[in-house]
């Protein structure tokens, strides 16, 4: 059996590794903010899947939640407002080995960036993708966020909420190749991590709606569900979230969704109280982009080298116009998406 060398240097560390491995700096979000609750349900489901932190990315945009990279001890990519999942997606085309996880916020990712969240949806590339939905700007102090409800006041809509609120599930769940689709709350911490986990293990793109307290901006926006557990509801089912014991004791109203309906999906995302949680939708047969393009395909230095050259000779200013004439003239290949001489 022949082993890769960086396989045969990864061995060399322990095999197993300890949740103190996945945390980086202290977090610096408020006291009480929902993704205090996210970011221990992530380490533990990193340290329960005992994942390599030199295997794992997380990829963020611009908000409270995008600072999430910052407190993983992994690889992380901290990108610019909107941009969080075409990064994910270069580097899952790139080294379609690595665990690519996504933290946006519901800004981030339902504003500047939806364009990218419809296509990303689309695709199907293998990634966990986790949107922080708090329904207010928190980073930028109180403006009102697509997900706001209609009536809220803000610094931007200091009247109330002109619109309706953009319903992240119900768009989502209407995108071609969709393929993974859950609901959880921060406020029930065990389900929001075998949710987590579930998403993880699912072979494709894994969105996951987060509601999340902010307890800055809006701190009693959440507080009649938080006290009354029958304005949840539990989705429950042998193909999608098992209920433990001690949770169904709290949260008697449940519902039993097998999460391949999705006419039965776009039906519960619809609802807004009670909340649902749970996973809605669930496809593993969908194609993912990766797979489909060959992503990271071994390329030779020489070819790296020749379209690294092309691409800087762009920007090159000649000594003359003879030398101009006389630079070599390039072509796109197709099949490696690379200028070559």
């Amino acid at each position: 059996m022949v082993i890769a060398t960086t396989d045969c240097l990864l061995r060399m560390y322990d095999d197993r590794h300890e949740l103190e491995d996945y945390q980086g700096g202290v977090p610096r979000w408020c006291t009480g903010c929902g993704d205090n609750a996210i970011l221990a349900a992530v380490q533990r489901l990193c340290r329960d899947e005992n994942l390599r932190p030199e295997k794992t990315v997380f990829v963020s945009g611009i908000g409270c939640s995008s600072r999430f990279p910052h407190y993983m001890r992994t690889y992380g990519f901290h990108g610019i407002h909107g941009r969080a999942l075409p990064v994910a997606e270069g580097i899952k085309m790139a080294r379609p080995d690595l665990n690519v996880f996504v933290n946006t916020g519901d800004g981030d990712c339902c504003s500047i960036g939806a364009g990218h969240w419809i296509h990303a949806v689309r695709y199907n590339m293998n990634m966990t993708v986790m949107l922080h939905d708090n329904q207010i700007y928190g980073l930028t102090k109180m403006q009102a966020s697509p997900t706001s409800p209609r009536g809220l006041r803000s610094n931007t809509t200091p009247h109330g909420a002109y619109l309706e609120a953009l319903q992240p599930l119900t768009v989502t769940l209407g995108v071609q190749n969709v393929s993974f689709v859950a609901q959880a709350v921060d406020w029930i911490p065990d389900v929001l991590y075998d949710i987590l986990s579930a998403a993880f293990h699912h072979k494709g793109f894994s969105f996951v709606r987060i509601i999340q307290r902010c307890p800055e901006w809006l701190p009693t926006m959440w507080e009649p569900w938080l006290h009354d557990p029958e304005r949840v509801v539990l989705l429950s089912h042998e193909r999608g979230l098992k209920i433990a014991a001690d949770i169904a004791k709290i949260y008697r109203n449940r519902l039993q969704h097998d999460p391949v309906n999705l006419n039965g999906a776009r039906e519960i995302a619809s609802r807004l109280d009670p909340i649902p949680v749970g996973i809605l939708y669930r496809n593993p047969d969908v194609p993912c982009y990766e797979e489909l393009r060959h992503a990271g395909r071994l390329r030779p230095p020489q070819l790296i080298k020749a379209g690294l050259e092309t691409e800087f000779d762009k920007f090159t200013i000649w000594p003359d116009e003879k030398h101009s004439r006389a630079s070599p003239r390039t072509t796109r290949s197709a099949d490696d998406g690379l200028l070559i001489s």
